[in-house]
């Protein structure tokens, strides 16, 4: 048997694994065919002496496939701000019964909601690790992180699914609020700073932010505006995980991200996240808006 035929029928074997692991990342058998067709042009052109594993090797090229295509619809919803679409309306159902079913027992229809508002790396980490039992050290070359980093993405992806631990909003009321926030907060306006936090807003700082001089905790919108009154001057607006934030710059790197909580048209909550750790954890891209 020709050495291509004998590719091609172990790929065959492989195809089945790799479409459910596309399918349980993407949330769409029909994209999942398209990375599967993907992966085999590309071991097609491969040098199979380089290979030493092969199912390991197609699932780490299926994989970052699915990474890349899940950025680019993670870019193509925030590029539309008014986009009407929810995340969970835009989750394809399969039209094979079989295959849906296998799909549904795999994550079901609420938990698959809940990882399209994971962001690229958490979900990749989470659906890897999590359903396939990948080890991190596995992993962490797909998502481009350390093998420690990739068990904080799969970690925090956890208790986001779970509910413990918030999602970033992706409302564009809520972006449009942060960006009054900080510029509130860069021109030293108290009124305007007054007027977007909640009366009960409570301030949340990590122990590396706190080692920089902010109380671990601050509650109430005078005692929190009183804190940012000015002190937003090297502060951009960012996409965070998908979601919107801001993040502290220093000499172009990420010093301390901000978490807000949205709720009413008000920020009832503030996290400054400065542990190193954290900071490798987090997806972000700075939006046009930059500090003056």
């Amino acid at each position: 048997m020709a050495e291509q035929d004998q590719l091609a029928l172990t790929f065959e074997a492989e195809r089945p694994r790799l479409r459910t692991i596309a399918g349980r990342m993407l949330g769409s058998l029909h994209e999942a065919d398209d990375v599967v067709q993907e992966t085999w042009m590309r071991l097609s052109r491969a040098d199979l002496s380089d290979i030493a594993n092969l199912p390991g090797w197609l699932t780490t090229v299926s994989s970052r496939i699915c990474l890349d295509q899940l950025r680019a619809r993670n870019a193509r919803q925030h590029d539309s701000l008014d986009a009407s679409v929810s995340p969970a309306a835009e989750i394809e159902a399969p039209d094979d019964p079989e295959a849906e079913t296998a799909l549904n027992d795999a994550v079901g229809s609420a938990l698959m909601v809940l990882l399209e508002r994971l962001s690229p790396t958490e979900r990749v980490a989470f659906v890897l690790h999590d359903s396939f039992g990948l080890p991190f050290e596995e992993i962490a070359p797909i998502v481009g992180r350390t093998p420690a980093t990739t068990r904080q993405l799969a970690s925090r992806a956890r208790r986001k699914v779970s509910g413990a631990e918030p999602i970033a909003s992706t409302d564009p009321d809520d972006l449009v609020l942060i960006d009054a926030f900080l510029s509130a907060s860069r021109n030293g306006d108290m009124v305007a700073l007054l007027s977007v936090l909640a009366p009960e807003v409570v301030l949340v700082a990590d122990a590396v932010a706190a080692s920089f001089g902010v109380e671990p905790r601050v509650a109430g919108n005078e005692r929190v505006a009183n804190f940012f009154n000015g002190r937003a001057a090297a502060a951009f607006l960012a996409r965070i995980d998908g979601g919107y934030g801001a993040i502290w710059m220093v000499h172009g790197e990420p010093r301390v991200v901000f978490e807000f909580s949205i709720e009413g048209g008000s920020i009832r909550r503030i996290d400054l996240v400065a542990s190193p750790d954290r900071l490798a954890t987090f997806d972000y891209e700075l939006l046009l808006n930059r500090p003056a």
